[in-house]
């Protein structure tokens, strides 16, 4: 089974002019390409050839000879999350029980949105800013590289990319 680059659910100019379609390419066409690339490079002829990327994730991570196996399907992963955490025109109403869950967590919406970005741009060289879910109730967590929520058992629900790349071009 070859691993794929997932379809996008909206246009590559869908979402200026907060990100053009020049950075949109260079980043899901040219970095997520590259990971699913080489990902399936590096799977060739193993036992993780065969496994979902999840799989492929987790059971990777705990080998340090696998170590560029996990960098390339983590990223992968993370990525797939980051481009259906975005959508054109964001923003809008949250679904109700989401709301009622940030609100019960951080006090606020408007509160949830400051620490999230907070931990964004607060996160020392490259990494992702979560929201997660984890025994039922929400919270917020960094990772480095290409580490991924789901080691720890945490379902993600919302990601943001906080690697150069994301954004060097438009800003």
């Amino acid at each position: 089974m070859a691993f794929t680059l997932p379809a996008l659910p909206y246009t590559t100019n869908a979402l200026e002019p907060y990100m053009s379609a020049k950075t949109f390419g260079l980043h899901y066409g040219k970095h997520h390409r590259g990971y699913v690339d080489k990902l399936n490079e590096l799977v060739a002829g193993t036992a993780f050839e065969t496994m979902s990327l999840e799989d492929v994730v987790r059971y990777s991570h705990t080998t340090p000879d696998t170590e560029a196996i996990f960098n390339n399907a983590a990223q992968h992963w993370n990525h797939g999350k980051f481009w259906h955490s975005m959508k054109p025109n964001g923003g809008g109403a949250i679904p109700g029980g989401l709301e009622r869950q940030l609100i019960a967590e951080f006090g606020s919406v408007a509160a949830f949105k400051s620490e999230f970005v907070t931990q964004g741009v607060s996160l020392f060289g490259s990494g992702w800013v979560w929201l997660v879910e984890t025994a039922g109730r929400l919270k917020i967590l960094r990772t480095s590289n290409a580490v991924t929520p789901i080691l720890a058992g945490h379902k993600p629900l919302l990601v943001c990319d906080v690697w150069e790349h994301a954004y060097y071009v438009d800003y």
